[in-house]
């Protein structure tokens, strides 16, 4: 039978302890019916964008196959499902609530409720209604505030199904690659206008936040950012240097902010019209306390030194996963046990992590080794960062299924469960799958 191995008094194994699985509305749901084109949409129609030629039009048909999508995570004995809600789906171009969004994703809600499966929602995973996209998307300061009206509209409707509200999942993706490098939806270019919509973004936040504390005062709310740790290639002050400043850039830049009140100070080695358009009293929006801190981490990153861009990010050594991403599990620990000497974080949760490997099924089989390794090193590292103090009260596994892997569409699989989309998206159980069921039984033993 495949399962983990943990010591019987492993921090993992109380009962406190919250296992869970997490999806994301654009990557699983399909456009179903009544939902308004997003950033997305429009991406995927673009030449050249997906590598697979794909879109999100069935993805993994979750608008209509809900209901035994969540027979499976109560199958595998999970505490929790994280999942995001499209927010051109639940609000129209007025941004004002649409009865059948607000119906889909309460009848979700309150099915997993009388399973006993907590719920954690996520009101934004980089699916922007493609209205506000064109009104100026996160480069415009409102669309901020438009965000903001949404948070509340939601938790007003769905707060007493919901016991934990995240505001934004990885501000860095829609920044920095959807704004600045523009491999993600909307597909935009500009140190500029990266450091703009990281801004506003988090401005979003900050402001959401203020309303979900205001309309879901029971539920548990705060941020999911994603961390790439920055090591450098040797021991020299140039690359350890390098390693610091691309640290700051891609990681620190959305964290200090949400915990300091302030960005790194590499913001000073900024030419003044690619700094953030902070305005008076947005450090003190953005900053204001939160209920928890979701952190994803899939990999690392090497830095060295480089004349020309002050550093450069060296290839990914072996061993690596489907993504060409180094399986590295000790810079997991590391990453967690660092974050918390610098912040004072509130309670963590790992939201993300996960592999994707290059899973192949034999009749309803799937080893997929690679994954079920990844996932037993990097729950060990969880393991080692609650011992030396860190606040961690629950893991989800990226992803329940296999799904739509924005810029790689469908060629990538990170699901515990394999979908063949082939096949009317029938779902199969991987190894990996089978092991967190058994760790999950023995844990409520």
């Amino acid at each position: 039978m495949q399962t983990f191995n943990f010591q019987q008094n492993s921090p993992l194994l109380a009962p406190d302890f919250t296992f869970g699985v997490a999806t994301a509305s654009f990557q699983i749901e399909g456009h179903g019916t009544g939902r308004l084109p997003c950033i997305w949409d429009t991406f995927c129609a673009k030449e050249g964008t997906i590598s697979d030629k794909s879109d999100g039009t069935i993805a993994c048909d979750h608008y209509n196959k809900w209901p035994q999508d969540i027979e499976l995570i109560d199958g595998l004995g999970m505490d929790a499902y994280r999942l995001s809600l499209s927010w051109p789906r639940l609000t129209d171009e007025n941004n004002q609530l649409k009865a059948e969004g607000v119906e889909f994703y309460k009848n979700i809600l309150k099915e997993l409720k009388t399973k006993n499966i907590k719920t954690f929602v996520t009101l934004y995973h980089w699916d922007l209604p493609q209205w506000i996209e064109e009104q100026g998307g996160w480069l415009n300061r409102n669309t901020a505030y438009l965000f903001a009206e949404y948070a509340a509209l939601v938790a007003k409707e769905l707060a007493p199904w919901v016991d934990s509200f995240a505001t934004l999942n990885e501000p860095f993706c829609s920044s920095y690659l959807g704004y600045e490098v523009g491999i993600h939806a909307p597909g935009l270019t500009g140190q500029a206008k990266g450091r703009a919509a990281a801004h506003h973004l988090l401005l979003g936040h900050g402001l959401a936040m203020t309303e979900l504390q205001k309309y879901a005062p029971d539920a548990m709310n705060g941020i999911v950012l994603n961390f790439t740790p920055a090591y450098s290639a040797s021991e020299s002050e140039a690359d350890k240097q390098a390693a610091s400043y691309a640290d700051d850039y891609f990681n620190q830049w959305y964290i200090k902010p949400i915990f300091d009140g302030e960005y790194p100070a590499i913001i000073e080695q900024l030419p003044a019209d690619v700094r953030p358009p902070i305005e008076a009293g947005d450090m003190d929006i953005i900053s204001q306390s939160v209920d928890f801190l979701g952190i994803n981490y899939y990999t690392r990153a090497i830095y060295q030194a480089c004349p020309d861009n002050i550093y450069k990010e060296l290839p990914a050594p072996e061993p690596t996963t489907a993504m060409g991403w180094e399986i590295y599990p000790q810079a997991f620990g590391n990453l967690l046990i660092d974050l918390n000497k610098r912040y004072q974080l509130p309670p963590v949760y790992i939201t993300e992590n996960g592999c994707a490997s290059f899973d192949e099924i034999e009749g309803d089989t799937i080893h997929d080794k690679q994954r079920l390794d990844y996932y037993q090193s990097h729950l060990e590292q969880v393991e080692r960062a609650i011992s030396a103090g860190v606040d961690i009260q629950g893991y989800f596994a990226w992803s329940l299924m296999d799904n739509f892997e924005w810029a790689l569409g469908y060629s990538r699989r990170f699901g515990i469960v394999y979908v063949d989309y082939d096949n009317n998206q029938k779902r199969y159980l991987k190894d990996s799958a089978k092991a967190f069921a058994e760790l999950n039984r023995q844990r409520k033993a």
